[in-house]
């Protein structure tokens, strides 16, 4: 028995002197981590150690990289004179009606006159945006076009969006004029990837209208990225609504 115990413990002072790596997901130093984007926290290879281990947008919770929560969801947490824009508190748009070309001033943020607007959903009941001015739709061709919404960090339709599309791709036909779709993402990840994936979705709208028949060069495109939220909530219902394609007429 002592003859056994000798051996072993030289095999495992040759084991210590030659270095032998330990076993993932144990560590010793951060590279034996590299291979799988991780670092070395006590012994142990983890997503992160601090939020410099994440990409921007990002901080390090429990070793794992999760969104930042948002500086505000509402105005009232920003203080006089700021407003709450995709979750991030920023300079309030407007003071008085002045600064608002002919619109109104309210909470801080410019409204459009009820006559102007930039799409359909500007416009009330019964009513359509064509060339910047709501008028009355004409009820024997009036299409559906709410926006098309999209998963978290997906670019393709899945078979709601296709059903929809396949519906509406009939009504643009039957119709005039042309559109252009606004590709939205939320504001979790980078400003430059958002714009990126925001593109994405507005061509893939495209190509599936165009795939059915309507034709190409009455649809245009355009990536807002996330400057253009239409909920401030920063939940995840309030990001899916942000996460969207929408029809300009």
């Amino acid at each position: 028995m002592r003859r056994i115990s000798l051996w072993a413990g030289l095999a495992l002072a040759v084991a210590v002197l030659t270095g032998c790596p330990p076993t993932y997901p144990k560590c010793n130093n951060d590279e034996q981590c590299q291979e799988k984007g991780e670092v070395c926290v006590q012994g142990q290879c983890q997503e992160c150690a601090t939020d410099a281990n994440c990409r921007e947008g990002f901080t390090c919770q429990a070793n794992k990289c999760a969104p930042k929560p948002p500086e505000c969801t509402t105005d009232a947490a920003c203080g006089t004179g700021r407003i709450c824009e995709a979750g991030k508190c920023a300079e309030a748009q407007c003071k008085d009606d002045s600064a608002c070309n002919g619109g109104k001033c309210q909470a801080g943020r410019c409204q459009a006159p009820r006559d102007t607007c930039t799409a359909s959903t500007d416009c009330g009941e019964g009513q359509e945006c064509q060339s910047g001015k709501c008028v009355t739709a004409d009820a024997s061709s009036r299409c559906d076009y709410s926006a098309v919404r999209f998963g978290f960090n997906e670019s393709t339709l899945d078979s709601s969006a296709q059903s929809r599309l396949g519906d509406l791709a009939a009504c643009i036909k039957a119709s005039q004029g042309k559109i252009t779709l606004g590709g939205h993402a939320d504001e979790r990840g980078t400003e430059e990837y958002n714009l990126q994936l925001s593109n994405r979705r507005a061509a893939a709208v495209k190509r599936y209208l165009v795939d059915l028949g309507v034709p190409s060069n009455r649809l245009s495109t355009v990536g807002y990225g996330e400057t253009r939220p239409v909920s401030s909530a920063g939940t995840e219902e309030g990001w899916a609504e942000n996460r969207r394609v929408e029809f300009q007429r």
